[in-house]
C-alpha cells in the first residue's frame, strides 16, 4: 500500500496489457496518485530557491549564497545539475531585472560548464552579471563558487530575447 492508494493485482499479464491499446491509453491519460502531475506547480523553483540568501544587488549584478542541503543532492551526495541549471536561469533573470527593463524576456539559450562538485554542507556563492543588454538580445553570466575556497563549480551563460517595446 502506498499512501491512500490500494494495490490491485492486474487480471491480465503485463504483456497482454502492453498489447491492449485501451490499457496503454488509460495509463498515459490517467496520472497515478504519486505521479509528477500530482505535484504542485513550480515545485523545483520552490525547493531550490527556498534557502538562498541575497548578499549584493547592484545595477546589472546580484550575489546570492546558500548552503547545500540533502534535498538538493544526488545519491552520490553532490549538488544536482538540475539545481545548478535552475539557479543559472533564475539568478540570471534577477540580475537582468536590476537593469530597469520592463521585462526579463524569454530564454533563448542556457549553456553551463560543470567544473567541480559541491557537497552537503558547503556554502556556495552565485553571482549573476549582465554582460550585454541591447534589444532584442541580452546575455547574462552566472558563476557558482565555493565560498570557502573561491573554486568555480559551474559557469553558465544565459541568452535571453527581449520583445520590442511598444510604441503605443
Amino acid at each position: 500500500m502506498r499512501g491512500n492508494a490500494i494495490f490491485v493485482a492486474p487480471k491480465r499479464s503485463l504483456a497482454q496489457n502492453l498489447m491492449d491499446p485501451e490499457a496503454v491509453r488509460r495509463s498515459l491519460s490517467e496520472p497515478a496518485v504519486d505521479s509528477l502531475a500530482a505535484l504542485p506547480a513550480r515545485l523545483i523553483e520552490a525547493v531550490v530557491l527556498n534557502s538562498i540568501r541575497l548578499g549584493v544587488i547592484e545595477h546589472g549584478r546580484v550575489l546570492y549564497s546558500f548552503i547545500v542541503t540533502p534535498r538538493l543532492v544526488s545519491p552520490g551526495c553532490v549538488l544536482l545539475g538540475g539545481v545548478i541549471t535552475t539557479l543559472v536561469d533564475v539568478v540570471g533573470s534577477i540580475a537582468l531585472s536590476t537593469c530597469g527593463l520592463l521585462t526579463t524576456g524569454v530564454s533563448l539559450d542556457i549553456n553551463i560548464s560543470y567544473l567541480d562538485v559541491a557537497m552537503i554542507g558547503e556554502e556556495i556563492e552565485i553571482e549573476g552579471k549582465v554582460l550585454h543588454v541591447r534589444e532584442p538580445i541580452t546575455v547574462i553570466s552566472v558563476k557558482l563558487r565555493k565560498k570557502a575556497t573561491g573554486k568555480l563549480i559551474a559557469e553558465g551563460r544565459h541568452t535571453k530575447y527581449l520583445p520590442a517595446s511598444s510604441k503605443l
